[in-house]
């Protein structure tokens, strides 16, 4: 084969097995120097004689051809019998041959008697082809980049081209060390496989940046504003921009300079910039010379405009600039975006703003002038909608403020695309494009959705600190049929919880902007408390319900909405727990046992029905499920009594705000807080007028347990002597309240594209809250209770209690002897508006698996009785 030497037999039988037996491979060539096609004609004759032939082709023969019949071979050299040749035109006919790269070697002979014979050597197909070596891209990666295939044919200069490519990849990747070596393996039938062996080598780091000509700003401050880090410190394994890449090279000038626009060096620019490979050949250096310039301040800001609705006047409203101040490039353009708004929204969607810039060097002066040229109002032609494949058109159409024929309105358009984004169908990041229409006055709006997934059929199982073990099955469709209606039916099951719910919403009755939804539920669910560190079952609550809900529009940011539900609730004790039987008649005559179970439960037991009207007023102008702008403020009253047993007065508030401190960091500021009043008077003394399962037990603050805070019982056992035991007998029974408050102020982190794409959301956070305002129930206070000895005995029982006229049980045998049973002390605790504290940090992921959160807080303030905790987590499910 002429060109390649094959230099040795290929063992590698796992790679190749099947095609390997008897072949042999080599180098192609080397990469530093790689061989090129065959410029001149290697051979023109086997024999050529002394002197320069010329003659006529009397015949053509074609030997050694495999695939190509000998006419394709003849129409490739241009000969033909009866053509009168010299030598000049044998070596063209070779030239063209080898162009066709379908050959590795071509010989004429014949020459000097015009029986021409053209013998060639096919250039192999090839049959495969394998990469080897490579682990950091993977194959579906390189592959693509290749432009040879199998079937094709093998030429060296498509080999060369193809390695450069892979090289090429590598390097976007930074690593500059990387090596390729192609290689074949001979087979029959002229077929090669054809194996790219790749080194992969080390990623290339910025060993060092280094700035020449900053006078005003030391290199430190000016490496924090490059994309490019250097290598190295603590946390070096955690950086991911640190390696080299030359389009971040040319980025980083650019933050340079945008850097010094802002702190009035307008004349800054970047002399040159070099990246130079370390002696070791493993990292780069990066060198900048800079030239600063003289620094500028504002001199005379002015404003000079064309349109009607938009006079010099009002533009200079606009304009914050101040004339002394530093000159700032970012600050002038988002004063020109401000401006093309406030045209935007005066029907002016082309408006054409530029700032005119004159500069007064000596003075070091930045003269200003915002002009506003003419442009005509536009109108809104037509509205293309593409990428819905299951959502209807209408569904999209109806989100937009504007319709085709309205004059253009920027802020309508804004607002329309946050509509559009908070349907939570489509990608995150949705835009609405405009584009000039058939006309100067016509604009077409334009939006290219990406359809998420809206369906989920999920059966997961999952382990909560809160709720131990947790098995989930739901069906849940918030787009059916592409309608933008809601069906969703789910089951949940855990150690402390079940419920069964089906439901269904229309967002756009009869296609009218009046939102309608129902569902039907049956929650099971059982109240705890801790002993020793055990959590144990106190009252078991089922809840079996239906509800209505309807919604509308009072303007484009409030709503107003109103439900009803008809809820019958049953509260009963374990009977083998808090039950006693004081008269001795057996099962009929058990009875709920305020030592053992506490008389703020035992009055709590029974079933009751809850017949509920309730109104809500909702302000929400954010910008998506997850909003980074805007603020949410809703008020709600319950009234219950139309029907049932139940009576009360529940009012709430609760509001958020959003804002984008800076990119990536979202602060958000949270309010809430409630309040009931009852309407019927107290049942009795020690009782509260709302029941226990009724009242505000305050969202979960982090930092505290699950109704770690708010008016609870501790119920301390005293021990055999009559002294109180606070180390392993004590229980704590949350019994919440009429009021509550809630504060929030949380920062969320921004994280690299990699982390947020596994859907990961740190936050830093302030938790403040709490509940109060119950009535002081009736607390138990027994030191002992002594019980009669014998079964038959006449003597009746009774308790030890502080300062009481009995201090023993008496004797401990015979007829009038009787035993002594530890007694109870009960204590009121937590019903204060005082505010409990809490700060920490937390994750939210969307894993695999469900809904996962993350927090570590810590309770920086509490009241006596409280239940802080440091360390919580939920998978599975969310409470």
């Amino acid at each position: 084969m002429s060109g390649t030497k094959i230099i040795g037999k290929r063992t590698s039988a796992t790679l190749l097995v099947g095609t390997i037996l008897g072949a042999w491979s080599g180098p192609l060539f080397a990469q530093a120097t790689p061989a090129t096609p065959p410029a001149t004609t290697p051979a023109a004759t086997v024999a050529p004689a002394p002197f320069a032939l010329t003659g006529q082709i009397r015949s053509i023969a074609i030997r050694g051809s495999e695939r190509l019949e000998p006419e394709t071979v003849r129409a490739y050299a241009n000969l033909s019998p009866g053509q009168t040749y010299t030598p000049a035109t044998l070596d063209t006919a070779l030239r063209d041959l080898y162009a066709t790269e379908l050959f590795t070697d071509v010989v004429i002979t014949g020459a000097d008697t015009g029986n021409l014979v053209i013998t060639v050597r096919e250039n192999p197909v090839i049959n495969r082809i394998v990469l080897e070596g490579n682990k950091r891209l993977k194959s579906d990666k390189i592959l693509p980049e290749i432009k040879l295939a199998p079937r094709q044919i093998f030429t060296r200069t498509k080999v060369r081209t193809d390695v450069e490519r892979i090289v090429e990849l590598y390097r976007r990747e930074g690593r500059f060390a990387a090596r390729v070596e192609p290689k074949i393996v001979q087979l029959d039938q002229n077929r090669v496989d054809l194996v790219f062996e790749i080194f992969e080598g080390d990623k290339s780091k910025v060993r060092r940046i280094n700035i020449i000509g900053n006078n005003e700003f030391p290199d430190d401050r000016l490496r924090k504003e490059m994309f490019t880090r250097q290598a190295g410190g603590p946390l070096g394994f955690m950086k991911s921009n640190d390696s080299y890449d030359p389009d971040r090279l040319a980025a980083d000038q650019q933050k340079l300079r945008a850097y010094y626009l802002t702190q009035g060096y307008a004349d800054f620019r970047v002399v040159s910039a070099l990246a130079e490979l370390t002696p070791d050949r493993r990292d780069f250096i990066i060198t900048y010379v800079v030239e600063e310039g003289p620094r500028y301040k504002f001199g005379t800001i002015d404003a000079e405009s064309a349109l009607r609705d938009l006079t010099a006047e009002k533009v200079k409203a606009v304009v914050t600039l101040q004339p002394g101040s530093w000159f700032n490039a970012k600050a002038v353009e988002d004063t020109v975006s401000q401006l093309t708004e406030l045209a935007g929204n005066s029907g002016y969607a082309f408006a054409d703003i530029n700032p005119a810039f004159n500069r007064d060097v000596e003075k070091r002066l930045m003269n200003l002038t915002f002009r506003v040229g003419e442009t005509p109002r536009v109108y809104v032609e037509r509205i293309n909608i593409q990428g819905n494949t299951t959502t209807r058109d209408k569904v999209v159409r109806r989100e937009f403020r504007l319709n085709e024929g309205d004059a253009f309105s920027a802020i309508k358009v804004k607002r329309s695309q946050d509509r559009l984004q908070s349907l939570g169908f489509f990608q995150d990041k949705l835009e609405i494009k405009q584009t000039e229409g058939s006309a100067p006055d016509r604009i077409v709006l334009g939006v290219d959705v990406e359809e998420k997934s809206t369906g989920e059929l999920q059966l997961s199982g999952g382990y909560s600190s809160l709720e131990r073990f947790v098995l989930q099955l739901s069906v849940a469709q918030r787009n059916f049929m592409g309608k933008g209606q809601e069906l969703n039916a789910g089951i949940n099951y855990s150690r402390y919880s079940r419920s069964v719910q089906l439901g269904f919403v229309e967002p756009y009755l009869f296609d009218k902007q009046i939102l309608l939804g129902g569902e039907v539920y049956r929650r099971d669910y059982n109240s705890f408390n801790f002993v020793d560190n055990k959590r144990n079952t106190t009252y078991s609550q089922i809840s079996t319900g239906t509800g209505l809900r309807i919604g509308f529009p009072v303007t484009e940011f409030v709503s107003f909405g109103g439900r009803y539900s008809f809820v019958i609730d049953k509260i009963t004790l374990n009977k083998a727990t808090f039950y006693s039987d004081p008269d001795g008649i057996g099962p009929r005559g058990l009875e709920c046992d305020p030592v053992k179970a506490g008389r703020y439960l035992c009055d709590e037991i029974g079933s009751r029905v809850t017949s509920l009207v309730g109104l809500s007023l909702l302000h929400d102008d954010t910008n998506g499920i997850r909003p980074t702008r805007g603020q949410r403020i809703l008020f709600s009253q319950d009234f219950a009594g139309l029907l049932g047993d139940v009576r009360y007065l529940r009012t709430r508030f609760d509001a958020t705000k959003y804002k984008e401190v800076r990119s990536g960091w979202v602060a958000s500021v949270h309010a809430e807080g409630g309040y009931i009043m009852p309407l019927t008077k107290s049942p009795g003394p020690g009782r509260d007028a709302i029941r226990l399962t009724d009242r505000f037990f305050g969202p979960q603050m982090r930092g505290f347990d699950i109704r770690g805070i708010g008016p609870r019982i501790v119920r301390t056992t005293y021990d055999i002597t009559g002294a109180l035991d606070t180390k392993t007998n004590q229980t704590s029974d949350s019994l919440g309240g009429r009021a509550y408050y809630m504060g929030r102020v949380e920062l969320e982190v921004p994280v690299s594209s990699s982390i947020r794409s596994l859907g990961l959301r740190p936050s830093a956070f302030i938790d403040v809250g709490s509940v109060w305002s119950l009535t002081k129930p009736e607390l138990t206070d027994i030191i002992a209770i002594c019980v009669p000895v014998t079964a038959n005995t006449t003597l009746p029982t009774f308790n030890l209690v502080p300062g009481g006229a009995a201090t023993t049980c008496g004797p401990t045998s015979g007829p009038t002897g009787f035993s002594r049973v530890a007694g109870i002390k009960e204590t009121f605790l937590g019903n204060s508006p005082k505010p409990r504290l809490a700060i920490g940090v937390g994750v939210n992921w969307v894993s695999p698996f469900g809904p996962f959160r993350l927090d570590i807080a810590k309770a920086l303030l509490s009241q006596q009785g409280d239940d802080t905790k440091l360390f919580s987590f939920n998978v599975g499910t969310q409470f």
